[in-house]
């Protein structure tokens, strides 16, 4: 799926070949946590592929980042959809670093028994299937290469450790607890870093983005800091650990 108009000039299937040196692949990467993650790795020097499901919206981030010296590009996809995530990949074959930050929140109220079948599947598809598509989409190659990163964006909300489980956002929770799951999953199939894969989620915290809102307090960028500190750090293991502020965290 690409986009049309000037949008369509940044879409990653026509954009200019990928260099030598590393590259990203930031789903949810045209705002937000995904968009400061972007920032952050492009200023280290990483050639970064924005990946949104608005291609106007995507264009213009990385229209923005090339104005500031990143090498960025745009690609249009929704991660909800496993063909279209497998179109992604057959564009953009071999990133060494994955960020999946696509998600959705849920209603604000939206308790178990409130919860209608349509806003469960869209918080889940989005949150959960969307993950699930990213790292079956990437993860092969990079344990083919024997090189790669890969973060995924999770929340405390997801955290069977943490406080106030009780009631509200039951979609978002019961999402980032199962991507919490699917990423101690994935650590241990691709060997726990044994094989140069790492596969670690991190909580970014409560930003202040379009999700949560202008009275949070951390921005976007104290909340992406852990995603470029894992993707950039020295490899290590084991892997597959929920990361917050640069320090492991229970699950």
């Amino acid at each position: 799926m690409k986009g049309t108009g000037d949008a369509g000039r940044d879409v990653a299937g026509q954009a200019q070949p990928v260099g030598e040196h590393r590259v990203a692949v930031i789903t949810g990467g045209t705002r937000g946590i995904g968009l400061a993650a972007a920032r952050g790795l492009g200023n280290a020097g990483v050639t970064i592929y924005l990946i949104g499901r608005d291609a106007d919206r995507a264009a213009a981030a990385a229209r923005d980042l090339r104005a500031q010296g990143i090498d960025a590009h745009a690609d249009v996809c929704d991660v909800s959809d496993a063909g279209g995530m497998d179109a992604l990949a057959a564009r953009i074959p071999s990133p060494d670093i994955v960020v999946a930050s696509a998600g959705v929140m849920a209603e604000r109220m939206s308790k178990t028994l409130r919860t209608t079948p349509e806003e469960w599947q869209r918080v889940l598809g989005a949150n959960l299937d969307g993950v699930f598509h990213t790292l079956c989409c990437f993860t092969p190659g990079m344990v083919q290469r024997r090189s790669g990163r890969v973060i995924v964006v999770s929340a405390c909300l997801g955290r069977s450790s943490g406080p106030g489980l009780e009631g509200g956002l039951v979609p978002y929770r019961v999402s980032k607890a199962g991507v919490n799951a699917i990423v101690r999953a994935f650590a241990a199939e691709t060997g726990m870093g044994s094989r140069g894969v790492s596969v670690d989620a991190m909580c970014p915290g409560h930003c202040r983005t379009d999700m949560g809102g202008p009275e949070a307090p951390r921005s976007a960028e104290e909340g992406a800091d852990t995603i470029v500190w894992l993707a950039t750090r020295e490899p290590a293991t084991p892997t597959g650990l929920l990361w917050e502020d640069r320090a492991p965290v229970p699950w």
